[in-house]
């Protein structure tokens, strides 16, 4: 597999994001309450950027959710049969290219603990942590992508 783009999101991805978070290996054991019965919806998608990586094929390689209102990354997801191609980053370089297309200045990342290395080597800074809470019985590291 050599070549992917990453296109929009559409309503009509929604099955296939829901399943690449669901069946995610990063969510198992401890953390597969996070995802449990969760659902990446068709009205989400028109309403949030979320941009998907897909190869010649669509298939769904990855995908990322930026919540302008917020400058925040909401869900950042690479399939675990797509690991270590260069998805995630090329996802995240398209995610701050977006975030400065919509005049933001940072955006805020909440992360899953495991990815936080992932973020810090894509340009992100850790800023703090963020208390267990609801059904997130952990700490999470909170991150910060600076947009130039």
């Amino acid at each position: 597999m050599s070549e992917f783009t990453v296109r929009r999101a559409v309503a009509e991805d929604s099955k296939r994001l829901t399943r690449l978070v669901r069946t995610s290996r990063a969510y198992r054991g401890d953390y597969s309450r996070m995802v449990e019965g969760y659902q990446v919806g068709g009205a989400y998608i028109e309403h949030h950027p979320v941009f998907v990586a897909v190869d010649a094929s669509d298939r769904v390689l990855g995908f990322y959710a930026l919540l302008v209102d917020d400058a925040e990354l909401d869900l950042a997801f690479v399939a675990d049969s797509a690991q270590g191609l260069g998805i995630g980053r090329l996802l995240m370089e398209h995610m701050t290219g977006q975030a400065r297309a919509a005049g933001l200045t940072a955006v805020r990342v909440v992360a899953h603990p495991p990815a936080e290395a992932f973020y810090l080597r894509t340009g992100a800074v850790r800023t703090g942590t963020v208390p267990a809470a609801d059904r997130v019985h952990w700490d999470r590291p909170e991150l910060r992508y600076d947009i130039a």
